[in-house]
Formats: structure tokens, C-alpha cells, sequence
């Protein structure tokens, strides 16, 4: 094994970087060119087809049937234009990933041969087995029907030859089984509640959209130097490795030049997004040494999701082709900064006014006071519950730790922000905003001074944060399916725009004019909602402590933050947004903690075999060395020299053995732990005890080979270092 480490560091070292092709046609030649988007729409749809459908996707409505057969015929010539010879219904199931099935185009002509053909009927509606994926007992083999639907506002693509159509899943008796039928049902639910309150300033209003802007942190692994590493593969994380001398501590990797190798794998990602319709723009070196970041154009939240999705699939195959792993797990390394997905969330009205940005009147003004207040009141009754949206086996490494956001939900506002709301809840009077020209923002209240408008500062200990005209949920992983947050946000802000509405009218219904109906329910969300706001430090045990006395959920136990889900007040706000029924709640805590009990007991299994069979057996071979050294230099030298000389061997000895026998002792508590977990029927209850009485050993077996890699000769040791992991790119 030795031998297969530095074989891998050779053959990384001698890696140069791959050419890339790059496209003669600037970027808005190619942009979308694998999309069937409303200008192929518009190509290869008969014109009555293409205003249906163009009608149904701006107006929210089902697509007739009737018009599904002509949408295919159309979609399919496209496709087989392009190259395409099969078609997936693609759909995101509850496992953080993406699901397909490959059909060809073809059917029996009844002559002897075949026909290349695609109905409405294959493009509407298919059949996958519901009892195959998980399901949280809604689905038993025995039941195993399911179905796929067509979303049509998510454009269908083509990858790999392959025309791939956007759908939901729910299963046969209705339930969701995915996270695009909950995400589309929560954006509903938010456009209906916002476009009521959006009325209140602009009759005209239709509708309001969700916006959504992901930053996508990873690292990059050589391939050979990952496929060295068992528990990369296995896990997607190291279980072990003994920090590097150095790492991120002279800051010099953010921001930095992009090394060749990885600039070449950016840019052929970027090409391929780019055909693919993902508005990829940004991109750098993150704090992390070999890790990096890509973010895009804001989008409309449900196709920013699928984006995200098809990208993360992406960059595993690009990156294949430049001899590098792509590792979106949230904390691959210890030590230093774990990798986030940073969630840009906004909502807009369809005549392009940002709900979240200061305007030029006193309406508009008060119109963002409305929604920033509603936004306070809904995170904080809901603190629990998006806590538990981001939640996951693999997100509990980074939360709370080299520069990633405590495991407790807060808004930070910014100073200037914060002094107009403590302003206007204090005030007596009912004075309005008024905003001077686009860089400032001046007010109608003594004391305040003038508001920049861009000029919001970042907490970067702030999970929730208020950062212009947008808020950056910065909690959710790098792993995850962002739509886990979307719809927990989007729907806690639709149930509490409801609420709102309601109680502004009832006071317009007693008399009161617009303007002091809104101001008073605005202040009263301040005064309640002024636990949720806070602009320290997150990272304080100070800030942990007057977390809980603010009444903020500041469990840090990931099975039991998933208890958030099944409390009255979400099962409530799910059902009236009718986001989930309390079977969809129920079963998806079934399977989020069986998918917790099974990535923990994966690490286990792995980590125990790593210690028993590759570094235990190294620790001892090492050892042998030792001793054979101690009764060589003790039969060389007088008695009391030789002692002297060997005693350093002895003592490396003793204390190899002793981490040793340590790593042995808590490998068979590990084990013993998890047989009694894997007795436990209740998913809930075996998730605890994984969570109790499973990772505690782990994290010690860790320390103690931790050690003995610092301890045994470099040469012998059979798994590539932190420093060839990171820093040979």
C-alpha cells in the first residue's frame, strides 16, 4: 500500500494540464444550444402549439393534453437534430441526486421494423418504480407504482445524447416523492401570499417570483492520489489525516491565481454549462487550499435548482476528464474550511421590482419594510425548522467551524438597517422612508443618518444573512439539493404573508387607512421578531448562550433537529401553504434519518477497517523496526549507553502501542454500538444512537491514528497525506 501512495504522488506530479477546445462563436452563439427553450420552441412547434404552451408556462396553468402530442412530435425532431437517440424522464428523488431512465426513440413499425417516434403520452407521464427510491414506507416493494409528470417550466436539455425532460415524482397515491413537487408547491404558495401583499403597493401585480443564486464551494483531488484513499471513495470525506503544516493559514490560496490544471477543467466546465443554459459566471480559489468556487446568474428558483443539480453531475464528468474528483461533500478535510452552498434567495414581482431593494417613493420604500419584516417574522417562527432543512450527516462536520455559520438560525441586518427598523418601532409617529438617488438613502426621522444602499456589510458568521437586495442563506452544504432549503423559506415566508394580509385588512376594515395599517403590523413583526436579529459573532459561546435565553433552537443533534418537521407549528404551516400533507412530513423524516443512521454507518464500517487492516498492520511493522534498532544498539553499546541510546526507540514504542491498543479498544466499542443501533426499529431512535453512542468512538479512533501518522515512518505509511491531497495540483 505504501508502494500505491507514492506511485499515485509520481503520477500526479507529472499531471499537465488538459487543452481545451475552445469555441471559435463568442459565448451567445453557443449559450442554451442544448436546450429546447422558446426560440427552438418557436422553431420546431406549429405556432398555435407554441402560444399554448407559452401561455401555460407564463400563467402558471396546466398544459391541455391535446396539445402535449404536438409539443413532443416538435420536441423530439429537435432532439434527433441534435444527436439525441434516447429520452429520460429526469427527476430528483430523496437522495440529494438526480434519477433517469434511458428509452430509445424507437417503436415497432408492424412491417418487421422499427420507427422513431415520441407521444405526448411518454412526454407527459411515465411509470418508475416509487418502491425502489426512498419513501419513508409510503411505497412497499410490493407497491411499486409510481409516476413521473412533465414540469413544464424547467425547459428540457440534452446531455450525452440523451433528451432529458424535467418531471416531479409522487407516488401512486399522490404523495411527493422528490423535491421538485414540494419546491413547486412552495413557489405557488409564496407567489399567491406575495403577489396579494405586492397588490397592496401595485394593483397591477400578477405574479411574484422566487429568485435564487447558488455558490457552489468544492475542492479538487488528483484522481490517482483519491483513488488511494479508500475512505474519499467510500465516504467522500477523509476519516482520518493529520493536518498539513501547512494549510490555510497565511491566507494566500483566496482569490489566488487558478492553477493551470484546474483553470483548464474550469473552463471546459464552464463551455459545457454554458451550452447547456447554466448562466455559470463567476469563478476563483476559495480559503481552502484545493478548493474552489463557481457561481452563477440568479435564475428563477425552481430552474436554479435544477441548474445546480445538472452541474454538480457535471463537474464529476468534466472533471474525470482532467484526471481530478470533484469532493461536494461539506467537510472533506479536517481543520480547514469545509465547502457551503451559499443560497441567494430574493423575491420580484413579473414587472422587475426587487421586493428586497429600497425604491425612489415612500410606497416603495414601506413595500420593502413590509417584506423585509415579514421575511424576520417568518425565520424566527420557523428558526427550528430551516435549521433542519440544512441538516445532514455530512453538513454537521462543517456548521459552526473554520469560517462556516453556527448550528443556529439568526438574521444579520447590518447596522443601517437595523437602526431604521429600532426607528420605526420605536417611533410615535408614522413617518415614512424616503429615499434620496440610487447610491443613498436619506430618511424623515431625526438622528438617522444617510443609508447607503449598497452598503451592507457580510457576517460571515451568519447563517441568514441580509446582504442588498437579497438575503444568502449561507447554512445550506455544498452537497445538498437546495431545494430542501427553498421550500422550507419559501414556504415559512408564504404562511406568514398570509397572516399578514389578514391582519392588515381586518384593520383596513376597521377604518384605517393603507399606509398606518401597514406601519402597525410592520412594527408589531419588529418588536416580535427581535430575538431572530443578531449582527455579532456567531461563532461566540457568549452568542450560543443568549441564543437559548432568546428561545432560538440551538439543538446541535442532527436526528433531533429533524424533530423540527413534525412539530404542530410546521406541520401547520405545511399544510394551509399545502406544501406537505403530514404523511409527506412523516415519511421524509423516515427516510432523512435512516439516510443519517446509513451514511454514519458506512463511515464506521470504513473507518474500522481502515484502522484494523492498513494502519494497525503499518503501526506494527514500524514497531518490529523499532525493536530490532533497541536490541541492536543495546548488544552494540556497554549496558547504561545502550539504554541511553535505545531509550527513544522505547519510548516511541510505548507510546505507539499504547494509541494502538486505544484505536483496538474503541474500533470494538464502535462495533458493539452499532449492533445495538442496527437492533433499533425505530428510524428516529437508531439515528440517536448512531448519532450518541456510534461517532464518539469514530472521532477518538481518528485522533489516536492521527498521531501514529506522525509517528511512523513516512514511508511506510500506506495512505497519501494531507499535504499530497491538497497542495499537488
Amino acid at each position: 500500500m505504501s508502494k500505491l501512495r507514492f506511485k499515485v504522488v509520481e503520477e500526479a506530479f507529472d499531471r499537465k494540464a488538459i487543452p481545451v477546445e475552445i469555441p471559435e462563436e463568442r459565448p451567445e452563439a453557443y449559450y442554451a444550444k442544448y436546450v429546447f427553450n422558446r426560440k427552438k420552441m418557436f422553431e420546431y412547434l406549429p405556432k398555435d402549439t407554441y402560444c399554448a404552451l407559452v401561455d401555460a408556462i407564463d400563467n402558471k396553468r396546466a398544459l391541455p393534453r391535446e396539445v402535449a402530442d404536438s409539443v413532443a412530435d416538435g420536441m423530439k425532431r429537435w432532439a434527433i437534430d441534435n444527436g439525441a437517440r434516447h429520452y429520460t424522464h429526469w427527476f430528483h428523488p430523496l437522495t440529494d441526486g438526480t434519477a433517469e431512465k434511458h428509452d430509445a426513440f424507437v417503436e415497432h413499425d408492424g412491417k418487421g421494423g422499427m420507427v422513431e417516434t415520441f407521444s405526448g403520452k411518454l412526454l407527459v407521464q411515465q411509470e418508475p418504480d416509487a418502491s425502489s427510491f426512498p419513501n419513508g414506507g409510503i411505497r412497499n416493494t410490493f407497491e411499486a407504482r409510481g409516476y413521473s409528470a412533465w414540469d413544464i417550466s424547467s425547459p428540457a436539455f440534452i446531455l450525452d445524447k440523451t433528451l432529458c425532460i424535467p418531471t416531479i415524482f409522487i407516488s401512486y397515491t399522490g404523495e411527493s416523492l422528490d423535491y421538485k413537487t414540494p419546491l413547486l408547491r412552495a413557489l405557488n404558495a409564496v407567489d399567491n401570499a406575495a403577489t396579494a401583499v405586492a397588490r397592496y403597493f401595485d394593483p397591477e401585480v400578477r405574479h411574484v417570483n422566487s429568485y435564487l443564486g447558488w455558490e457552489q464551494e468544492y475542492f479538487l483531488v488528483d484522481e490517482s492520489l483519491y483513488s488511494a484513499r479508500p475512505d474519499l471513495v467510500l465516504t467522500g470525506r477523509t476519516l482520518m489525516g493529520h493536518e498539513s503544516a501547512k494549510n490555510q493559514q497565511l491566507e494566500d490560496h483566496y482569490f489566488g491565481a487558478i492553477p493551470s490544471r484546474v483553470e483548464a477543467f474550469m473552463l471546459e466546465l464552464e463551455l459545457e454549462a454554458h451550452k447547456l443554459g447554466i448562466p455559470v459566471k463567476t469563478r476563483h480559489n476559495e480559503v481552502a487550499p484545493n478548493q474552489f468556487e463557481l457561481a452563477p446568474i440568479f435564475e428563477e428558483t425552481n430552474l436554479a435548482n435544477d441548474h445546480n443539480l445538472l452541474l454538480m453531475s457535471l463537474m464529476g464528468e468534466v472533471a474525470r476528464r482532467h484526471n481530478f474528483r470533484v469532493l461536494l461533500h461539506e467537510k472533506p478535510f479536517s481543520g480547514i474550511n469545509g465547502s457551503g452552498k451559499h443560497n441567494n434567495w430574493s423575491l420580484g414581482t413579473d414587472k422587475g421590482v426587487l421586493l428586497f431593494a429600497p425604491g425612489k417613493t415612500p410606497m416603495q420604500n414601506l413595500q420593502f419594510l413590509t417584506f423585509i419584516a415579514n421575511v424576520m417574522a417568518a425565520v424566527y417562527n420557523h428558526n427550528a425548522l430551516l435549521k433542519a432543512s440544512i441538516s445532514s450527516a455530512t453538513n454537521a462536520h462543517r456548521l459552526g467551524a473554520n469560517e462556516a455559520p453556527p448550528a443556529i438560525i439568526s438574521i444579520f441586518l447590518g447596522s443601517q438597517i437595523n437602526e431604521i427598523l429600532n426607528k420605526l418601532e420605536n417611533s410615535d409617529t408614522n413617518d415614512l422612508l424616503t429615499f434620496g438617488a440610487k447610491k443613498g438613502l436619506k430618511l424623515d426621522i431625526d438622528q438617522i443618518p444617510e443609508l447607503l444602499i449598497d452598503n451592507t456589510d457580510r457576517n460571515r458568521t451568519s447563517p441568514f444573512a441580509f446582504t442588498g437586495n437579497r438575503f444568502e442563506f449561507r447554512a445550506v452544504g455544498s452537497s445538498a439539493n437546495c431545494a430542501s432549503a427553498m421550500i422550507a423559506l419559501n414556504a415559512a415566508v408564504a404562511r406568514q404573508l398570509m397572516e399578514f394580509k389578514v391582519k392588515v385588512d381586518a384593520r383596513l376594515a376597521a377604518g384605517n387607512d393603507l399606509t398606518h395599517a401597514l406601519l402597525a403590523e410592520i412594527k408589531e413583526l419588529i418588536s416580535y421578531s427581535r430575538a431572530i436579529h443578531f449582527d455579532g459573532n456567531g461563532y461566540s459561546d457568549e452568542w450560543k448562550a443568549e441564543a437559548a435565553q432568546r428561545g432560538l433552537d440551538c439543538e446541535t443533534s442532527v436526528p433531533k433537529i429533524f424533530d423540527a418537521y413534525l412539530r404542530p407549528s410546521s406541520v401547520d404551516m405545511f399544510k394551509q401553504t399545502g406544501v406537505f400533507s403530514e404523511l409527506e412530513l412523516q415519511a421524509r423524516n423516515e427516510v432523512k434519518w435512516e439516510m443519517y443512521t446509513k451514511k454514519i454507518q458506512i463511515e464506521a464500517r470504513v473507518l474500522g477497517d481502515l484502522a484494523v487492516n492498513h494502519v494497525i498492520p503499518v503501526a506494527i511493522r514500524y514497531q518490529s523496526v523499532l525493536t530490532d534498532n533497541v536490541f541492536k544498539l543495546k548488544t552494540l553499546f556497554p549496558n547504561e549507553k545502550g539504554d541511553k541510546l535505545a531509550q527513544l526507540d522505547l519510548d516511541t514504542i510505548e507510546r505507539m502501542s499504547a494509541h494502538m491498543a486505544t484505536i483496538m479498544e474503541e474500533v470494538k466499542k464502535m462495533v458493539n454500538a452499532r449492533k445495538e443501533a442496527n437492533k433499533i426499529e425505530s428510524e428516529r431512535e437508531k439515528a440517536i444512537a448512531y448519532h450518541d453512542n456510534v461517532v464518539p468512538p469514530m472521532d477518538i479512533i481518528r485522533y489516536h491514528i492521527d498521531k501514529l501518522e506522525l509517528m511512523v515512518d513516512d514511508e511506510m505509511w500506506p495512505l497519501p497525506k494531507y499535504r499530497e491531497l491538497l497542495f499537488i495540483r
